[in-house]
């Protein structure tokens, strides 16, 4: 039996997990291993997400939330080698772009353990940006490479990456494509709770640490997304409470604005399939209102989905007070939505990976 650690630490790196980790559970010839290192951890939300989506149970919880980012991988790593150690798996695996991400493939080259990447390749070209470096740094060390979107084979490509590099798919577009009726059915109550109509109100999320722990850029969002006229839904991350708190912000939400705590991931995946319009800094938000076809608005610099950005899907607005002094025009006006394609694939990422993990460990 061959043995898989997955290593895990970020809501939606569970999330994105679970096309492959429901493909592995009952394999006959490879076992996984759910490491979750405790990046994000919220214990009420945690039993929510593991329940709702009937995520398997990770064996070890590693328990490190806190400090800066430098810290948290050092401790990670540490951790996360004593795992690899007990357990000798034939190869890591490691989600997306967090701090768990880069601990997880440092402990597995350092062990000389055969490391997998899924969501390779992308790149928002920022080097200031903790997310590009621990995307950048895992490429470099991951044996697989599972790219999601063409853009990123071109980038891998232009960093001379070839051996290892498979264009699978995006996972997240499997989960999206396998709950796409259940996300209908939970609008009906959450509409009646919240007061709204279908694509009558824009869904707000924002949390990244250049949005939130910068105060002029946390007060530049808020004041700028206030004059918008639609009603918004705004699901507040605990980080961004916390923020706002501290710099006393609260005056900007209000009238419009309709604040609400962290959702189950069923109820904010329909709250973005029924607005008129997504604002958001999340990477994972901006995928999932292109799947769904609502249109975004992604309050950032830059972003690494650059293929959402064609025919108008999504608008990039930059942290700035030129750009988000155009704000409210943007989000209140009609939008000129031009060709859609699947750009994330057909929804079968995770059984494609499944094929060449075992091709991989069991030749």
């Amino acid at each position: 039996m061959k043995k898989i650690i997955t290593i895990l630490g970020a809501r939606p790196q569970f999330i994105k997990s679970k096309p492959l980790s429901d493909a592995l559970r009952h394999h006959k010839r490879i076992k996984e291993v759910i490491v979750h290192t405790g990046q994000h951890y919220d214990f009420c939300m945690y039993r929510v997400f593991l329940r709702e989506l009937n995520l398997p149970k990770p064996k070890y919880f590693l328990g490190i939330n806190r400090g800066d980012n430098t810290s948290q991988v050092w401790r990670m790593l540490k951790k996360l080698s004593g795992v690899i150690e007990r357990e000798n798996p034939d190869l890591v695996l490691v989600y997306g772009d967090t701090n768990s991400t880069l601990a997880g493939a440092l402990a597995a080259k350092q062990k000389g353990i055969a490391l997998a990447h899924i969501e390779a390749g992308m790149r928002s070209f920022d080097l200031k940006m903790p997310e590009e470096l621990n995307r950048v740094i895992t490429d470099r060390l991951a044996d697989l490479l599972f790219v999601p979107v063409r853009e990123g084979m071109t980038n891998l490509k232009n960093e001379g990456r070839k051996k290892g590099v498979f264009l699978v798919g995006d996972v997240l577009c499997d989960v999206l494509l396998t709950y796409k009726d259940r996300i209908k059915k939970i609008f009906f109550p959450l509409k009646g709770r919240l007061g709204i109509k279908q694509q009558k109100y824009c869904f707000l999320t924002l949390h990244r640490q250049d949005s939130v722990d910068n105060r002029s850029n946390l007060e530049l969002l808020l004041k700028n997304i206030a004059q918008i006229k639609t009603k918004i839904i705004f699901a507040v991350h605990p980080r961004t409470t916390k923020m706002v708190r501290r710099f006393g912000l609260a005056r900007y939400l209000k009238g419009n604005i309709t604040c609400i705590p962290p959702l189950s991931y069923l109820e904010a995946i329909s709250l973005i399939q029924h607005a008129r319009l997504v604002l958001t800094d999340s990477g994972g938000a901006q995928r999932e209102a292109y799947i769904l076809k609502t249109p975004c608005i992604t309050l950032r610099n830059e972003t690494e989905w650059r293929q959402t950005l064609d025919n108008g899907w999504n608008r990039l607005v930059r942290l700035d007070p030129l750009h988000l002094s155009q704000l409210a025009v943007i989000a209140e006006r009609e939008n000129a939505i031009g060709a859609h394609s699947n750009i994330f694939g057909n929804g079968k990422a995770a059984i494609k990976i499944l094929h060449i993990l075992e091709n991989f460990m069991l030749k």
